[in-house]
């Protein structure tokens, strides 16, 4: 794809001897972006857009790594694919080409965000080798000072603080940095076993998934995976290909997996070719775009697909705890779109399904899912032993397992489960552990007005912590650099309506940042005035662009067609990438995944607005209706 020669002799890196120093003399509008991943180059990228006279805004980026990419350069592995399309996750003004693949490998994601970077004039403002350490309150409480130290070119860090003065900060150091692993009891007994293969000494092992690399790694070895997210079942796949000699994926509570393609659906004899990325099938009108607050508020949109799909999912496949999915179903308390993240990392699935999988012939021939040959187990009986947690490890190296209701946890006991390679798949946690106690900076989880900022200080973002249930990271990390801005700007007011967009959970879940990804862009949309009215656009831009923003899903450019940050891009994606993607649906897809819904929606928004209308009136009150 791109060239990154160029892109390494642009990037700054402070000579450790030299401290660095802001004088707010300059009439500029310092602002500090801590991570040069996706989310930290968008929210730069949009900075330098929104300059003007009256908001002069200087942004530098301090990244501590050698190179921009964040998690995907830094905690990447072979044969790592990104599992949202690339309609969803490029940005709104720079896309890929028409004829790409859907879905991008790491690699060239990172390609992409190079040449974003460059394109941009980015780069300039990128300082690598810059680890922040401290971050504290200006004088008299009026803006902030960003402590850091940098890189040598032996790779150590430097002891000399230097300084950098700003008015905003923008935090963009993602979700994914900080490794979260469990302490499960024996783990010491794990290591402390005798391993060999092929006559070859073999150390046990013990490690989280972000020191993963390569296949080779797996090879021979009995390993334990935990955690059921996209990670680990990608690791299960590559241990089942790398010819493991166990493999046993373990997971907390159940997963709900999907894959991030929706094909190879065969029903009555015909099958389904589609090739549709299912994190773009959800549509705009009556889904995120004019729904009434009680629809939103009770989430009626969410559960009723979850019933109707639950029910096609029977239908083509046999089973409604995912598509194609036999073991490790959720509770039906929270098997739903309005609970979890959808795990679309599929590929595992053949070989997890192989102990359960149960289907009479007559429906199989009536309807089934025709999985990939290439991800399909060989003819022999290796499978992927799907658990629970491990409650112990014992003096001999062997798992002890709970028993539970779960089919899985039953077959489990009858298997002995003995690794030399334990991977933690279990995710990141989050620390913001350089700010001075006591300030006001806002912690995990405080930032209460839409996940970006803490209530009081508009002069501290958040961008890129939270994770849609279906959909990705970064685009939503845009829509909240937009977000920001117009609220620096003066183009929006700070919200105080009602949010409607999270993930459902319960109080003592692990993960408390799940949105639904339509509902969260959609709201951010309408805060700052970019949703567009179906009318206006119609008038300004035509009935193709509108046609393609009613029957598309929440993708970033409809929200600059209008609005604060219109991009002169952005009608002609609308009528090429996003009307091709919705055309890939067909006459059959459009009418169950488009028009019957929105009909079906609209009715019910239609309802509750008439509803409250006939309040309204009664108490004198206008309508309203968002």
């Amino acid at each position: 794809m791109w060239s990154s020669m160029r892109w390494r002799s642009t990037l700054r890196r402070p000579s450790p001897s030299t401290r660095v120093a802001v004088d707010h003399d300059t009439g500029m509008l310092r602002v500090v972006v801590i991570g040069a991943g996706p989310a930290g180059l968008v929210t730069c990228k949009h900075l330098l857009e929104a300059r003007s006279d009256e908001f002069p805004f200087d942004p530098i980026v301090l990244e501590q790594e050698d190179e921009l990419g964040g998690t995907f350069k830094y905690r990447s592995y072979e044969n790592a694919n990104l599992v949202s399309s690339k309609q969803l996750t490029c940005f709104s003004d720079w896309r890929l080409p028409l004829g790409h693949h859907d879905h991008l490998t790491l690699e060239e994601y990172v390609d992409y965000l190079r040449a974003y970077a460059e394109h941009f004039n980015v780069l300039e403002h990128i300082r690598t080798g810059c680890r922040v350490t401290h971050i504290s309150r200006g004088l008299d409480g009026k803006g902030h000072r960003v402590d850091y130290v940098t890189k040598s070119p032996d790779g150590t860090w430097g002891t000399e603080i230097q300084s950098i003065a700003a008015d905003y900060l923008a935090i963009c150091t993602g979700l994914h940095v900080i490794p979260s692993i469990p302490s499960i009891p024996g783990i010491e007994h794990v290591l402390a076993q005798n391993v060999s293969y092929r006559e070859k000494e073999l150390k046990p092992v013990a490690f989280h998934s972000s020191d993963y690399k390569k296949r080779s790694q797996l090879e021979g070895r009995r390993v334990m995976i935990l955690g059921c997210g996209e990670t680990g079942m990608d690791l299960a796949y590559e241990a089942a290909k790398a010819q493991a000699k166990q493999v046993v994926l373990c997971h907390r509570d159940g997963f709900l997996s999907f894959p991030k393609v929706i094909n190879d659906f065969s029903l009555f004899g015909m099958t389904f070719k589609g090739n549709l990325p299912i994190d773009g099938l959800i549509t705009n009108l009556f889904e995120t775009a004019y729904v009434h607050p009680w629809i939103a508020a009770k989430r009626i949109r969410w559960h009723v697909s979850d019933f109707v799909i639950k029910r096609v999912l029977w239908l083509l496949t046999g089973t409604q705890a995912g598509c194609n999915q036999w073991a490790g179903e959720l509770p039906p308390e929270r098997l739903g779109r309005a609970y979890v993240f959808l795990n679309k990392s599929h590929k595992a699935m053949p070989y997890i399904n192989r102990p359960f999988r149960h289907r009479s012939p007559l429906l199989q021939l009536i309807s089934h899912y025709e999985e990939d040959p290439a991800d399909m187990p060989p003819n022999t009986d290796f499978a992927v032993d799907l658990a629970p947690f491990p409650s112990l490890f014992l003096p001999s190296g062997k798992a002890v397992f709970p028993v539970n209701w779960r089919k899985e946890s039953k077959r489990i006991q009858n298997i002995e489960v003995r690794p030399d390679m334990v991977i933690y798949a279990t995710g990141y946690t989050q620390k913001f552990d350089w700010f001075e106690p006591g300030q006001g900076y806002a912690g995990v989880g405080e930032q209460n007005v839409r996940d970006v900022f803490k209530s009081g200080d508009e002069t501290v973002a958040y961008i890129g912590f939270v994770r849609p249930g279906v959909g990705a990271i970064p685009p939503i990390a845009e829509m909240q650099a937009m977000f920001w801005i117009a609220i620096l700007t003066g183009k929006a007011k700070v919200p105080t309506t009602p949010e409607h967009y999270h993930l459902l959970q319960s109080k003592t879940a692990r993960i408390r940042y799940g949105v639904d990804h339509g509902a969260y862009m959609s709201q951010l949309a309408r805060d700052i005035g970019a949703a567009p009215d179906i009318f206006e656009l119609y008038r300004v831009h035509g009935w193709h662009v509108t046609w393609s923003y009613i029957f598309g899903a929440a993708f970033v450019t409809y929200y600059r067609l209008l609005g604060p940050f219109p991009s002169p891009k952005a009608p002609e994606i609308a009528k090429t990438e996003l009307w091709e993607a919705i055309l890939r649906r067909g006459i059959g897809g459009n009418l169950f995944m488009g028009l019957i819904p929105m009909v079906f929606y609209g009715f019910v928004s239609g309802i509750a607005w008439s509803i409250e209308s006939v309040w309204r009136l009664a108490h004198f009150q206008a309508p309203r209706f968002s």
